[in-house]
């Protein structure tokens, strides 16, 4: 099978317990949970027994060595995981409001992952890959972008593919060079896995038609674009499809949108049939919100199955 490789972010999520706005106040935590958008992403990777990897850093502590004895347990390879002994492993901490959204306070740019990893066995990693899957939550530094850049080419040269995830804002594209590096990534991407308004962040056209066309006709072979409880709409060149959500009570969302992309990444590699592939990838971003922590919501093919067998989809 191909080998899907990752590059990003390793971090802790603590979560408070009770809901309200931010952290004013001493309050009741939960945590540390396993967490960082790419480490979820190759977790369920992992769960679905796809080869992966993910290049990023931790900490020398307890955070650090509890994501990568989960990461491990998985099926994830870790080999090229840096282990900082300066810099701690990256956090985050996150209180639900009442009305759903979140307030975090983050610890990324100045830990562990926030520094590039530079070694043999990350070398190593990036030229074995078959599949590179960029995130653009991992698209902090000038220095990340390259390797994202470069590593993109460089799998493409070899006949590989690559996937990319925008999870980007609009100020984030502010960023002198930003749209530029975005563009030569969009120009390499097979599979393209936007959000909401997210499909036209990078495109001349302002409605999804048109900008389904714009997107298609750099070359990509298929879009999924992901509408949360709306579930998903596939395009490709030949055909467009819907595909409902399913009902589910939710608990937390955190991490869903990683677990339905490293889902029907994995499955769109193996060449499973498009509906199908696309039902799974729900239910894996379903059931992830059905658990509270951003990585415990990862499924295995047997527990999708099992998912899919007894829950209803909204129409």
């Amino acid at each position: 099978m191909k080998t899907i490789v990752v590059i990003g972010e390793i971090l802790v999520e603590i979560m408070a317990d009770s809901v309200g706005d931010g952290f004013h106040q001493p309050i009741a935590l939960t945590g540390p949970y396993p967490s960082g958008a790419p480490a979820i992403f190759i977790d369920q990777v992992a769960k679905l027994g796809q080869p992966c990897a993910i290049v990023s850093a931790v900490g020398d502590d307890d955070f650090g060595h509890l994501n990568l004895d989960r990461l491990r347990r998985d099926g994830v390879d870790v080999s090229s995981v840096r282990i900082d002994s300066d810099r701690p492993t990256g956090s985050a901490f996150v209180r639900y409001r009442e009305d759903g959204s979140r307030d975090f306070v983050f610890n990324i740019r100045h830990s562990a992952c926030g520094f590039l990893p530079h070694s043999s066995t990350t070398e190593s990693a990036l030229s074995d890959a078959d599949h590179l899957h960029v995130m653009g939550s991992s698209l902090s530094s000038r220095e990340f972008v390259a390797l994202n850049v470069k590593s993109a080419l460089s799998v493409k040269a070899r006949g590989g593919t690559v996937s990319f995830d925008p999870n980007l804002r609009k100020e984030t594209l502010a960023t002198p060079g930003m749209r530029d590096a975005m563009m030569q990534i969009l120009a390499a991407t097979d599979l393209f896995l936007p959000s909401g308004e997210e499909l036209t962040l990078l495109t001349e056209a302002t409605d999804e038609i048109d900008a389904v066309r714009e997107l298609l006709s750099m070359g990509m072979e298929a879009i999924v674009h992901k509408q949360g409880a709306a579930g998903v709409r596939y395009h490709d060149a030949s055909r467009s499809i819907v595909a409902p959500a399913f009902q589910v009570e939710e608990i937390d969302p955190t991490g869903a949108g990683d677990c339905f992309g490293g889902a029907f990444t994995t499955l769109w590699l193996r060449g499973m049939e498009t509906d199908a592939a696309l039902k799974m990838a729900c239910a894996a971003g379903a059931l992830a919100v059905t658990r509270r922590g951003p990585m415990e919501g990862t499924s295995t093919l047997a527990e999708l199955d099992e998912f899919i067998g007894t829950t209803k989809r909204l129409s």
